[in-house]
């Protein structure tokens, strides 16, 4: 069952235009984030996007809209349908409908950071882009790379939350495998945090405890008494 609206940007310009919502409500219920809703509403985001009513889709309630509009602190619960239809499996890369492509280096971004198991092709067909815009935005030499921002795709609309959690299955599995059959290859790359955190320097007291200080005050009445005998 989808938890948020099939088109989740549309959807909340629709709310926007048409309620008294909050943006907190709108992002919660569409799977936006807040400042993406106040973007929708200042025109930065979505602009040209028509919106669409989630009442004639059935997705939600006008009494779920009034309680909302009552009380900020009600949070929008997304209709769910009475039967439920599968979905036909799909054939070749995902279609993208123009107005949203401009938005896909961002999902790949978030894709690649975090689900770095998931291969190119798979990322390529979950997102109906190629493999030369993924290894662009990989490499940072896409042309608008100064400007990227990650943002899940499911929020963005390009695909559904089943999709990707599907997705990440498979490549998780995959994962799992190709360590089974090689238990002595160990890990590929050392975790973020031990290749960026700064290197340690010793501290006074730390030192002093690797030194044996007996050992070199004999050392040094030892030579003293060499010294004395010359």
């Amino acid at each position: 069952m989808a938890d948020r609206p099939l088109m989740p940007i549309a959807t909340a310009v629709w709310l926007i235009d048409n309620t008294s919502l909050t943006f907190d409500q709108i992002a919660e219920y569409c799977g936006l984030h807040p400042l993406q809703v106040r973007g929708v509403a200042d025109g930065d985001v979505g602009a040209g996007v028509r919106g669409i009513d989630p009442i004639t889709t059935h997705q939600l309630t006008r009494d779920e809209i009034e309680k909302g509009q009552q009380d900020p602190e009600h949070r929008l619960k997304i209709s769910q349908p009475k039967t439920a239809i599968a979905e036909r499996p799909r054939k070749g890369p995902r279609y993208t409908p123009v107005s949203k492509r401009q938005n896909r280096p961002d999902a790949i971004a978030w894709v690649v950071r975090n689900h770095p198991e998931i291969a190119d092709p798979q990322i390529a067909k979950l997102l109906g882009t190629t493999k030369t815009t993924i290894q662009s935005v990989r490499d940072r030499s896409h042309w608008n790379s100064s400007n990227l921002q990650p943002q899940d795709p499911v929020g963005l609309g390009l695909c559904t939350q089943t999709d990707l959690d599907i997705v990440v299955r498979k490549a998780a599995a995959k994962r799992a495998k190709l360590e089974a059959a090689n238990p002595d290859a160990g890990p590929s790359l050392k975790p973020v945090e031990e290749t960026t955190a700064p290197e340690h320097t010793p501290t006074t007291e730390e030192t002093a405890d690797k030194v044996d200080l007996d050992k070199v005050f004999a050392d040094m009445g030892a030579s003293d008494d060499s010294d004395a005998g010359v």
